[in-house]
C-alpha cells in the first residue's frame, strides 16, 4: 500500500508540474528546423528555425561561446520563427544559440556560428558551393555532400548555392525537410544559402504570387537589401559577397520575353553593378545536351536567346545551371543565342580548355567589359547522374555523367572552378583570370 501510495503521489506530482508549465520536457517546443542562415550581409543576417508546436523563442548571440550577451526575440508565437540581426561587424565570426521558454534544464541549447561577409567590395577569399538538382534524398545525394564536407574540412564555405529542384518530386514542405533540413543540417547553421526555383520545387510554388513552399521557406532580398537593384520579388533577385554580385534569375515562372519585368529588372541591375566579379545562376540552362536538350524545350530556348545577350553585354564571368543531371562546361563564350547547329567557332572567345596545367586559364580584362566572354556550367549532378547524348553540346569543352558537385574559389582577380565527383575525386578544374586595371598582369 506504500509503494501505491508513493507511486500515486509522483504521478499526481508530475501531472501538477506539467499543468504549470515547470520544465518537464514536453512543456518544452521541439525544435524541428534548422536553424539556417538566409539574407547575410556584412552588417546582418537573418536567422530561421522552426519549433513543433508554437512558441515564444529566441536568439542569444556574440562575440564568443561564453559570452552571449546580445538577445533577438521572434515575436511570432508560431512553429515557424526568424529573427534578423543587424548592426553586426564585416568579416566577424558570432556565435548564437536559439533559445525557448521552459527548456529543460538538462537540455542546454547548442552553440553555433557564423562569420559575416566582408564589406562590399573587398578582395578576401570567398569559398562557394553550388549544388544542382541535389533534393532526391538519393545514395549520390549522401556521397557528393560527403565528399564536398571531406573537400572543405581545411576551408569551409562561405555560402553556397543550390540551382533548382532542391526537394524532389513536388517541392513539398515534407520533401523539404527530409532533402535539405535534415541533410544539410550542418551546413544550414554556419553558411548562407541562397536558392533558385527548379520546375520540381514549382510545383508547390508560384513566382507570380510569391506563395507556396518555396517561398514560405525562404528570405530572399526582393528590396535589394542585400545589394544590386531592389527587383520587388522573391522569385529573382541580386546580392553582393565581398568583391562578387550575383544575380539569380528565374526560368519557372516568371516572364522570360525581353521587354517582361524580370529581363528590364536584369538590365537595370547589371548596369549598376561594380563589382569586379558577376556570377549569375537559376535552373534551366542555355547549352545542354544531358538528361534534357536546350533545343527542345521553350525555358531554355528563352533564357538563350534573351537573358544572355543581356549578360554577355554586361560582362557577366560565369552562369551556373541545372536541370540536367550532368555536369557539362563551355569554352569561354560570346555571342551564341540560337539552337546547336547555329554555333561556330567563331563564338568561342579561347579556344583553351581554361586550365592552368593545361592550354593556360581564361583570361579576360578588368571590370565587366561587354562581350569579353562567359563560362558556362551545367551542374545539376548533385543528387544523381543520368544520360548524356553521345554528341555533347557544340559550346562544352567538358561533359561528364558524373555524380558532384561545384566549388568555387574566388580571390582577388582570380576564380578558380573545381568540380568535385561523389568520390572526392576532381574531375574538372578551369581558372578565369581579370587584368590588372590599366595592365597587362594578371592578378592573384
Amino acid at each position: 500500500m506504500c509503494a501505491k501510495r508513493w507511486f500515486g503521489f509522483l504521478f499526481a506530482a508530475v501531472a501538477v508540474v506539467g499543468l504549470l508549465g515547470v520544465g518537464w520536457h514536453y512543456s518544452s517546443p521541439a525544435f524541428t528546423r534548422g536553424p539556417y542562415l538566409q539574407e547575410s550581409t556584412p552588417t546582418s543576417i537573418v536567422i530561421r528555425w522552426r519549433t513543433a508546436r508554437p512558441a515564444r523563442t529566441a536568439v542569444r548571440y556574440g562575440l564568443s561561446p561564453d559570452q552571449l550577451a546580445l538577445r533577438e526575440t521572434s515575436h511570432m508565437a508560431d512553429t515557424d520563427h526568424g529573427v534578423r540581426l543587424s548592426a553586426l561587424q564585416p568579416g566577424t565570426r558570432y556565435y548564437y544559440t536559439i533559445d525557448a521558454p521552459h527548456m529543460a534544464p538538462w537540455r542546454k541549447p547548442q552553440t553555433h556560428s557564423f562569420v559575416t561577409p566582408p564589406q562590399s567590395g573587398s578582395p578576401a577569399p570567398v569559398r562557394i558551393w553550388v549544388l544542382g538538382d541535389s533534393g532526391t534524398q538519393r545514395r549520390e545525394q549522401r556521397a557528393v555532400r560527403e565528399a564536398f564536407y571531406q573537400f572543405s574540412r581545411p576551408r569551409p564555405a562561405d555560402l553556397w548555392l543550390m540551382l533548382g529542384d532542391n526537394a524532389y518530386r513536388k517541392g513539398t514542405d515534407t520533401e523539404y525537410q527530409n532533402a535539405l533540413f535534415d541533410f544539410y543540417s550542418d551546413l544550414l547553421c554556419a553558411a548562407p544559402l541562397w536558392p533558385t526555383l527548379g520546375n520540381h520545387d514549382a510545383r508547390s510554388a508560384d513566382s507570380a504570387t510569391q506563395t507556396g513552399v518555396y517561398f514560405d521557406i525562404f528570405n530572399l532580398p526582393a528590396q535589394g537589401q542585400c545589394g544590386g537593384v531592389m527587383s520587388g520579388t522573391e522569385a529573382y533577385y541580386a546580392f553582393d559577397h565581398a568583391d562578387i554580385h550575383f544575380v539569380c534569375l528565374d526560368s519557372e515562372g516568371s516572364d522570360r520575353s525581353p521587354d517582361g519585368p524580370m529581363l528590364t529588372w536584369l538590365k537595370q541591375d547589371l548596369a549598376r553593378n561594380q563589382q569586379p566579379w558577376t556570377v549569375a545562376f537559376w535552373h534551366q540552362p542555355p547549352y545542354t545536351k544531358g538528361s534534357h536538350d536546350s533545343d527542345k524545350e521553350s525555358p531554355m530556348q528563352e533564357m538563350r536567346a534573351h537573358a544572355l545577350p543581356i549578360l554577355e553585354a554586361a560582362g557577366v564571368d560565369l552562369v551556373l545551371s541545372g536541370h540536367s543531371h550532368t555536369y557539362e562546361r563551355s569554352y569561354l563564350l560570346d555571342g551564341h543565342y540560337g539552337s546547336s547547329d547555329t554555333f561556330s567557332g567563331s563564338m568561342i572567345k579561347n579556344r583553351g580548355d581554361g586550365r592552368p596545367d593545361g592550354s593556360g586559364p581564361f583570361v579576360k580584362p578588368a571590370g565587366n567589359q561587354p562581350h569579353a566572354g562567359t563560362v558556362y556550367v551545367v551542374a545539376g549532378s548533385s543528387g544523381q547522374s543520368s544520360r548524356l547524348n553521345a554528341t555533347p553540346h557544340p559550346a562544352m569543352c567538358v561533359s561528364l555523367n558524373v555524380a558532384g558537385s561545384l566549388v568555387l574559389d574566388v580571390a582577388g582577380l582570380r576564380l578558380d572552378a573545381r568540380f568535385l565527383d561523389e568520390s572526392g575525386h576532381v574531375r574538372d578544374h578551369f581558372v578565369i583570370l581579370k587584368e590588372q586595371e590599366g595592365g597587362s598582369g594578371h592578378g592573384g
